[in-house]
């Protein structure tokens, strides 16, 4: 049986704008003064319900972010362009740079003063001139988790410069995993070179992104890291690299708060979810929801990173198997589960990514007061 819950928003952008903020996006990086903590995506863009919300530049820059990540992963003889979908302007990794990966070679390369990195190697900063507002963001697969080792390390703690690295994502002052939802508070996800040197020189994620800030005054000066991934058999709070995929989220007795998020606007179905209790569903309402209930699954949908400052669309309180399906035309789609430690709980979900159609075709249970226009 089904459970056809689908909703359209108002939140998706048009293709037209999509394509021209691509040439724009630089202007989107890095502003003169910018506190290094507070790097992002652009404004967050969403307004107090039954407010107006402001333009934002979040999923633009954020799909500037996964188009950079791509690129990132090979220098630029390896890259080459997919041109299958206009729409979708990724750059796949060529074969000889697949060759030599599985040859076992040691991938290096230099960072940018903006950079992503996918994937493992060594890894070299080194200032060409006063940086002060540099950051990489770190991503693997749902089941990765990434360790930073600082092998070489040479900047000038006395004079202003930092290395930080920072577990999980912070984007215009947003985290991701938010703060209800991480094992460490948030002082503690931050590790300070300059304060730990060389008693920390290694350093895991709790989940599949991490990222560095840094500061560098004196040209010449930089660092060196190393990047692996281990695999993560439980993982938890995860951001996808792509629009479109199937995930299974599963939480053996564990209490703790897990959410996967999508930087597009998605059709999202929930195939089978099993969470201890009586079979139904329950479309979120302003008074009612999943309140008492200590295992559930929401629906969020916002224009941040951060899940805590989300709109939420819909809860799953019951097990059932069968097809939940909804629409959600917001910048970011976030699935999260809620769990007590109890009970061995699962969802398993797909997703892709809404075209101009599916936006348009509009039917049965709309919610568009919880998205806000992005345009």
């Amino acid at each position: 049986m089904g459970y056809p819950i689908s909703t359209g928003t108002k939140c998706l952008p048009s293709q037209q704008l999509y394509k021209k903020s691509l040439s724009k996006i630089s202007q989107h990086l890095l502003p003169t003064g910018a506190d290094p903590e507070k790097l992002g995506c652009g404004e967050r863009g969403r307004a107090a319900r039954g407010g107006v919300s402001m333009p934002s530049a979040f999923q633009f820059q954020c799909h500037f972010i996964l188009i950079f990540l791509a690129a990132s992963k090979g220098e630029t003889r390896y890259l080459e362009v997919r041109d299958a979908v206009e729409d979708e302007p990724f750059l796949l990794l060529s074969e000889d740079l697949k060759r030599e990966l599985s040859a076992g070679q040691i991938y290096r390369r230099s960072l940018r003063c903006i950079d992503m990195l996918s994937i493992e190697g060594q890894f070299t900063f080194t200032a060409d001139q006063p940086q002060l507002h540099c950051a990489t963001f770190f991503i693997g697969e749902p089941e990765d988790l990434i360790t930073i080792d600082y092998d070489f390390v040479n900047i000038d703690c006395q004079g202003g410069d930092f290395l930080k690295v920072f577990d999980g994502w912070i984007l215009k002052g947003e985290k991701f995993p938010s703060s209800l939802d991480h094992p460490l508070p948030t002082s503690q996800r931050y590790i300070d070179f300059c304060e730990s040197g060389n008693i920390q020189r290694s350093i895991r994620s709790s989940q599949n992104v991490a990222m560095i800030f840094f500061r560098i005054h004196q040209p010449g000066n930089g660092f060196t890291v190393t990047v692996k991934k281990n695999t993560n058999l439980f993982p938890c709070n995860v951001i996808s690299q792509t629009p479109s995929g199937r995930f299974t989220m599963v939480s053996p007795h564990q209490h703790r708060n897990c959410s996967f998020s999508i930087i597009y606007p998605v059709v999202i179905k929930i195939s089978d979810l099993i969470l201890g209790h009586l079979n139904g569903l329950l479309l979120k309402k302003p008074s009612a929801g999943c309140a008492g209930v200590g295992d559930f699954v929401e629906l969020l949908g916002g224009n941040g990173l951060d899940p805590s400052k989300m709109f939420p669309l819909a809860d799953l309180c019951h097990s059932f198997h069968g097809s939940a399906q909804m629409k959600i035309g917001c910048d970011n789609t976030v699935l999260r589960m809620v769990s007590s430690g109890k009970h061995i709980n699962r969802v398993t979900f797909e997703y892709h990514q809404l075209n101009l159609q599916e936006t348009e075709n509009r039917k049965e249970n709309s919610i568009e007061e919880f998205c806000f226009p992005s345009i």
